[in-house]
C-alpha cells in the first residue's frame, strides 16, 4: 500500500528567517571581534612579565594595585550619573511641553532645539573653554558636567517628546476629570508609563559622558581629575606603550555600560499602555 505524505503548508513569514538570523549572526560576531580581542590581550602576559601561563589577570593587577585607575573611575562614575540625573531632570518636562504644548513659542522652542542638536560640539569647546576659565570651571568636575548636560539636553528632549507622544491623551484628560492637576497628571500618569523612554533617554546620556575623551582632554589637566578615558592616555608613551595595561583599562571601560544593558534591558517594553483605554 503506497502511503501518500501531505507536506504541510510552510507558514507566512518563516520563509528566509534563518537567512536574516544568519546575517543577524555574522553582523553580531564581526562586531564583536574588537571586543573579544582587547580581553584576550587583557589576560595574556605583557613582553616583561616573568609568568609561563598563557593566561593571567596580572595586567589587571597591575593597574588597579600601582596606577590611579580607582580614583579615574569615580570620577567617571560621578561625572556620568550627574549628567544622567540633571539630563533627565531636565528633559522629561521639556519633551512632555514639546509633545503636548501647541503654538508658536513650542514650535520656536522645537526649531532651537533642532538647530542645537545640528551643531557640532567641538565647535562650542574652545569658546566654552575660554568661559569656563574665567569663571574657574577649567579643570574642574563641575564645568565637565554642564558641558555634557548641555550637549545631551536636545537630543535627550527630542528623546522624551517622541515617547510622551505615544502616550494616548485620554488618559490625562481622564485625570483631570477626577480632580488631578496638570502637574500631577505628567507624574502619575505620563512618568509612570514612560519607563522605556526614560531609561533610552538615561542610557544615551550615560554613554555620550561615559565614553566621551575630547571634552574631558579639553578641559582636565589635572591627574586627580582625570576620567578614565583621560586616563588611559597616560599608558601611551613616546617610544612604548604597556599593551597590557592599555587593554586591561580598556576592559573596566567597557563593564558598566555591559552591565547597564544587562540589567535594564527586561524593562525596554512598550506593550501596555494601549490597553489602557480599552473599553472606553
Amino acid at each position: 500500500m503506497t502511503t501518500i505524505q501531505v507536506s504541510r503548508p510552510r507558514e507566512p513569514g518563516t520563509r528566509g528567517q534563518w537567512w536574516r538570523f544568519a546575517a543577524l549572526l555574522i553582523i553580531t560576531l564581526v562586531v564583536l571581534v574588537p571586543v573579544l580581542a582587547t580581553l584576550l590581550l587583557a589576560i595574556r602576559p605583557s613582553a616583561t612579565s616573568t609568568t609561563t601561563s598563557a593566561l593571567t589577570l596580572e595586567n589587571f593587577r597591575y593597574i588597579f594595585g600601582n596606577t590611579d585607575i580607582m580614583l579615574w573611575l569615580g570620577n567617571s562614575l560621578g561625572v556620568t550619573l550627574a549628567t544622567v540625573l540633571v539630563s533627565v531632570i531636565v528633559a522629561a518636562p521639556a519633551g512632555y511641553v514639546l509633545s503636548r504644548g501647541r503654538g508658536k513659542a513650542v514650535s520656536g522652542f522645537s526649531l532651537l532645539l533642532f538647530v542645537i542638536q545640528s551643531l557640532p560640539v567641538i565647535t562650542a569647546i574652545i569658546p566654552l573653554f575660554v568661559l569656563f576659565a574665567r569663571l574657574g570651571l577649567a579643570d574642574n568636575l563641575i564645568g565637565l558636567v554642564i558641558v555634557y548636560v548641555g550637549s545631551t539636553l536636545s537630543v535627550a528632549t527630542w528623546m522624551m517628546a517622541a515617547y510622551f507622544d505615544s502616550i494616548p491623551h485620554a488618559l490625562e484628560e481622564a485625570a483631570w476629570v477626577d480632580g488631578c492637576s496638570v502637574f500631577g497628571s505628567f507624574t502619575k500618569i505620563v512618568l509612570r508609563n514612560s519607563l522605556p523612554g526614560i531609561l533610552s533617554t538615561a542610557i544615551f546620556a550615560f554613554l555620550l559622558a561615559w565614553n566621551d575623551y575630547l571634552v574631558a582632554l579639553v578641559f582636565l589637566r589635572s591627574s586627580t581629575i582625570f576620567t578614565l578615558p583621560i586616563g588611559l592616555q597616560t599608558f601611551f608613551q613616546q617610544n612604548a606603550t604597556d599593551w597590557g595595561s592599555v587593554m586591561a583599562v580598556s576592559v573596566v571601560i567597557m563593564l558598566p555600560p555591559a552591565i547597564i544593558f544587562a540589567v535594564l534591558n527586561k524593562y525596554f517594553s512598550v506593550g501596555g499602555i494601549g490597553g489602557s483605554l480599552a473599553g472606553r
